[in-house]
């Protein structure tokens, strides 16, 4: 893999990671609904599981280097 579009990808799953992740944690902590009509625990679980996805798939883009 090119080092530019290896470093794009992995900026680009990093940040989305990141933010998601900070935004389900702010929803939680303040008591509020991480996704409407759906089950708290279950929308906030799903939501973790994707950021954490993405900021896996980061650190491998960053490992492709």
């Amino acid at each position: 893999m090119e080092s530019g579009p290896a470093i794009f990808a992995g900026a680009v799953f990093a940040l989305f990671g990141a933010a998601l992740l900070g935004w389900t944690v702010t929803r939680v902590r303040h008591g509020r609904p991480v996704a409407h009509d759906v089950n708290p625990v279950a929308s906030a679980t799903l939501a973790s599981l994707c950021s954490l996805t993405a900021l896996i798939l980061a650190a491998w883009c960053f490992s492709r280097l």
